[in-house]
């Protein structure tokens, strides 16, 4: 026989601030004119209610080559949009938020994406030769330093998984990832099988962001291993011009992307 004790834990509740879900990402081929920008804030832990959405703000993304202006309207709901947004590759765009009388500032360029070159299936490339396997490849820009961001998302699945890439190693050379799936009953996830969709978004993004996103998916996925580093508060790069104590969460980024699907054989 045995028993248990529930044990309450208090746990310590910081400061509430500003999250900026700012991600300009635009579609090669297409406009790109479409845009929204999300605000809310920080929530205790264990808070299972919805996460608290941020309307009145005044939201403002400047072309700084260009000086055009873009102002967002607040939708009441934490959602500010846009229909006219221009984006152009190489130019640098400064976001201005200014919610409780603060201002909140980031800036960002716009990268140009390679296409995708080809798409496929195999057993024998990943980690696991019994398991299917997605395979990307795209031809890296020669003399540059580049960085790009994979989302591979299974129909069906809640989340996409994010990969970060780096081209340290690879400049100037056809790049090839791969994406797969091992058995995991705790999170109900099963291996690809024939007939499963595969939606593949390929992002080229900054350094910095580059660098954020990895310390993210890092501890995302690294919750509950005892190897993995120590979790740690990530800043993103949305400063406080009024008060840089009370910095606010997420990033701004702005990155044109290429989409495709793959379906299993």
């Amino acid at each position: 026989m045995s028993c248990e004790d529930v044990i309450d834990i208090e746990v310590p509740t910081g400061q509430i601030r500003l999250v900026i879900e700012a991600s300009l990402d635009w579609e090669k081929g297409t406009t790109g004119n479409n845009q929204t920008i999300k605000l809310s804030t920080s929530t205790p832990y264990y808070q299972t209610q919805d996460i608290p959405s941020v309307t009145g703000a005044s939201v403002k993304v400047t072309n700084a080559d260009t000086n055009q202006e873009f102002i967002f309207t607040d939708q009441n709901n934490g959602t500010y949009t846009i229909s006219n947004f221009v984006p152009i590759l190489g130019n640098t765009y400064n976001l201005e938020v200014i919610y409780n009388e603060e201002i909140y500032v980031a800036t960002e360029t716009l990268l140009t994406v390679p296409e995708i070159n080809n798409v496929t299936q195999s057993l024998e490339g990943g980690f696991d030769d019994e398991l299917l396997e997605v395979n990307v490849y795209f031809d890296d820009p020669v003399d540059q330093d580049n960085f790009y961001l994979f989302s591979f998302y299974e129909q069906g699945d809640l989340f996409a998984n994010l990969e970060d890439l780096s081209d340290e190693f690879l400049n100037g050379n056809e790049i090839h990832n791969f994406f797969e799936k091992d058995e995991d009953e705790d999170n109900n996830q099963a291996p690809f099988q024939a007939g499963d969709v595969v939606d593949i978004q390929l992002f080229a993004i900054s350094e910095r962001y580059y660098n954020f996103t990895r310390l993210l998916i890092e501890q995302y996925y690294g919750g509950g291993d005892p190897f993995s580093s120590t979790a740690a508060e990530l800043r993103g790069n949305c400063i406080n011009q009024t008060n840089d104590e009370n910095y606010a969460y997420g990033y701004f980024r702005v990155t044109e992307f290429v989409k495709t699907s793959y379906t299993f054989q």
